[in-house]
């Protein structure tokens, strides 16, 4: 064949290519068929319905989460969420009210953080203790932690950092007679 000047050069390249070895021809078969169920897309309905659909699709999840409402606690009102036959438990560390149900093993009757479940764990969590001495009785003031030093204060803040990012903030504590 007489490639001359004026042949484009896409039209020189498809008419120099061997389309006698396997890999070109298969590459060829591939791209025109590509080409065609783009170009010309199937149009039948298929005969069976998908096994996802078949009880019906609905976008909505088969149960709803509960939903938690911001409120405000007072030490009074947080200890009945201590995990105690089921329930849900909450914990709150310098005012922030969590929602840490999800990590009952941890923070349910049982679990390492137990004792704080229900309670202000400002103090406990700042010095890294689980002592019962770290918890203000529900009955008296909230506790300022105006004694800590300022590590103690640093490791409290990444606490709540930690808990923010994992838990629900569901409410925040103030003192028993402001609400």
């Amino acid at each position: 064949m007489n490639l001359n000047n004026t042949t484009t050069p896409l039209l020189k390249m498809a008419l120099t290519l061997d389309f006698g070895t396997p890999v070109n021809t298969s590459l060829l078969i591939y791209i025109l068929y590509s080409v065609q169920r783009i170009v010309f897309p199937s149009t039948s309905t298929p005969s069976t319905v998908p096994t996802e659909f078949k009880d019906s699709y609905s976008w909505m999840p088969k149960a709803h989460p509960p939903t938690v409402l911001f409120k405000t606690y007072t030490p009074r009102t947080l200890e009945p969420f201590s995990g105690k036959d089921g329930g849900r438990i909450l914990l709150a560390i310098n005012g922030i009210v969590f929602d840490v149900t999800s990590g009952k093993s941890f923070y349910g009757p049982n679990g390492m953080y137990g004792n704080f479940a229900g309670r202000d764990a400002s103090r406990g969590m700042a010095k890294q203790s689980f002592d019962l001495e770290m918890l203000t009785p529900v009955d008296q003031p909230l506790d300022k932690l105006e004694d800590l030093r300022s590590d103690e204060v640093e490791n409290m803040k990444g606490w709540i950092d930690h808990f923010s990012n994992k838990y629900i903030i569901c409410g925040k504590l103030v003192e028993n007679d402001a609400v």
